[in-house]
């Protein structure tokens, strides 16, 4: 699918074709299940197509009983309907058996389907999740993939069963009659083209349906993280418009999509309905002038309703099977975005992390045409503290990312401890940097275990340690279970200062050799951001450190500040020296502090 931004499908199916062969090659990773099923499947079609010819037979043994007026013979027709009988039961056996096969080879692939969704998620680069509707990425990974299976589910036994039937009821209706098959084929190529072009005005409607069903997605999910800043602003009714005008353009575009699709069946019903009509007069002839017995018009008749059902219900699977195709081509869609550029290990590892990193001419942009950072050159020594300030916008979270490599340079290079972090493994790299970010992220599971999170063997000392230096220790005791005590991914549970509180205790005891601060304060209290900052001067000790901050009352201990402004470094000293030299770093530190001083006033 072509794409608006990213995650948001056009109007028209990019490739029906070609997603359908992928869709069959994943399928022929269980090529022998599938040919087990085939192989059962035949077997009961077989089966229950011979029955209207078994069941002819017995009318023909009435039938002729009455005409010369003679006893039915019964112990001839116990024997038909016995045999009819097993066919059925047979035909129920092999049946349930292909199902049963079938939803294993469905469930297994949509397993892997979901895996490789996993799998590519890890490897996306930065820039895809952070360009993509989150609720529309949520909406390919759960209702495309539940989408496909249900799909798969239902279409693939009824599909071949519906083939077969159809190839195996035309052999019987050629075997009775040709002249009378010869009818009941022209239904074939009149329902094809039917089929067709239903399917063709149906197929984009079912890519607008799931594109609306992940945009609304994206918007409940929105609304639901921020229900509090809505209710804050009063906001309500704007939401309320949003959520009805995008629900209402779902609403069409499914009713359209289940309309125009559903107009499939009726159509070939009413096609089936004329051919048995023609049938069953030319039959009515035939039988007149001697050319059939009645339990062989019976029979035809019967196998000319089994001709037209296999076609109704192959109309209706095209239903489902266009719906499966859109949401497929959506994860498909997703499969192959670009991924981040491999590891490229040329570097040997050092004997000890020391935590040196020099940026040296880097130049970066997110847009080619928009360019950020040009030829910035800088070194942080082992144990040094260097703060980077600035206005929004300049670049002071991407000079981060950029060391995390959650972004590729686009020219010069960032080293740590002489080594260049693009021929690194992503891995080893992360594996040297604790990171604590403004917005706090914690999962479900106990403070015990999110503390945790960057080093799962710590013992359970080391844990209470981290959190005395970083005073988690302090509010853990005041809740009802201690370090045990659950808490949800939103941190619900546990006010903003306090989630902080605990992704700091998490990098501490992470104990890496660098140290990224992005706003680490930004939601303790005053009297909790001096503790903190007691706590991190000592997790800085013997570290490198990068602290991005915009109070600057807490980075006066830096040993290199940084000032960065459209992508450069304009000043660059400790405190004392950018407050004397009266440039940027003065006027932010003053305009700041004015603020306050008036603020009081």
């Amino acid at each position: 699918m072509r794409m608006a931004p990213i995650g948001t499908p056009m109007e028209k199916a990019k490739d029906f074709g070609g997603t359908t062969r992928r869709l069959l090659r994943r399928l022929g990773r269980e090529r022998w299940a599938a040919a087990a099923a085939i192989l059962m499947t035949v077997i009961s079609v077989c089966l229950s197509v011979l029955l209207p010819k078994i069941l002819g037979n017995a009318t023909d043994v009435i039938v002729e009983a009455v005409f010369k007026s003679q006893p039915v013979d019964f112990d001839r027709l116990e024997r038909i309907l016995g045999l009819a009988a097993l066919l059925l039961a047979g035909a129920w056996a092999f049946q349930y058996g292909t199902s049963y096969v079938l939803a294993g080879v469905v469930q297994r692939t949509t397993y892997r389907l979901r895996a490789d969704v996993e799998d590519k998620l890890n490897v996306l680069p930065l820039s895809y999740v952070d360009r993509a509707q989150r609720g529309d990425l949520l909406s390919r990974v759960t209702n495309d993939i539940d989408n496909i299976a249900q799909t798969l589910q239902q279409t693939l036994a009824q599909m071949l069963n519906q083939v077969l039937t159809l190839i195996g009821t035309l052999v019987l209706m050629l075997w009775i009659s040709w002249q009378l098959s010869l009818v009941a084929l022209v239904s074939i190529p009149v329902t094809t083209l039917m089929i067709r072009f239903i399917a063709s005005k149906s197929r984009k409607r079912f890519i607008a349906q799931w594109r609306y069903t992940g945009s609304l997605n994206g918007q409940v999910e929105e609304t639901f993280t921020g229900h509090a800043i809505v209710k804050a602003f009063g906001r309500q009714r704007e939401v309320e418009e949003v959520f009805r005008a995008t629900n209402q353009q779902l609403y069409e575009a499914s009713f359209r999509a289940q309309f125009v699709s559903g107009v499939i069946q009726p159509t070939t019903m009413l096609i089936g309905n004329l051919n048995f009509v023609a049938i069953a007069v030319l039959g009515g002839v035939r039988v007149a002038n001697g050319g059939m017995t009645i339990g062989s018009i019976q029979a035809f008749i019967q196998y000319s309703r089994n001709f037209s059902m296999p076609l109704t219900m192959i109309a209706s699977m095209v239903n489902l099977f266009q719906s499966g195709i859109a949401s497929l081509e959506r994860v498909f869609e997703l499969l192959d975005a670009e991924e981040q550029s491999p590891d490229a290990v040329t570097e040997p590892a050092a004997t000890e992390a020391r935590g040196r990193v020099e940026f040296s001419h880097v130049s970066f942009s997110y847009r080619p045409e928009t360019p950020l950072i040009t030829d910035l050159s800088l070194v942080a020594e082992p144990g040094q503290t260097v703060a980077i300030v600035g206005p929004t916008g300049a670049g002071k979270t991407t000079l981060v990312n950029l060391i995390m490599r959650f972004y590729e340079l686009d020219g010069g290079t960032i080293t740590i401890d002489g080594r260049d972090i693009a021929r690194m493994p992503r891995h080893e790299l992360r594996s040297q940097i604790g990171m604590v970010l403004q917005d706090t992220w914690l999962f479900d599971g106990t403070i015990s275990e999110n503390i945790a999170y960057g080093r799962p063997d710590a013992t359970e000392q080391e844990i209470i340690e981290a959190a005395r230096a970083t005073y988690v220790d302090r509010f853990v005791h005041s809740l009802p279970d201690g370090y045990k005590t659950l808490i949800s991914d939103d941190g619900s549970s546990v006010s903003a200062g306090e989630r902080q509180l605990i992704t700091i205790a998490r990098a501490f005891l992470a104990d890496r050799p660098i140290l990224i601060l992005d706003e680490a304060t930004s939601s303790v209290d005053t009297r909790t951001e001096v503790l903190i900052q007691h706590a991190m001067a000592a997790l800085r000790s013997q570290r490198t450190s990068f602290v991005i901050a915009h109070r600057l009352s807490t980075i006066r201990d830096a040993n290199i500040i940084l000032v960065v402004d459209g992508g450069q470094i304009v000043e660059r000293g400790n405190h004392a020296e950018l407050l004397a030299r009266g440039g940027a770093y003065a006027n932010l530190y003053n305009a700041q502090f004015a603020g306050i001083a008036a603020g009081v006033a």
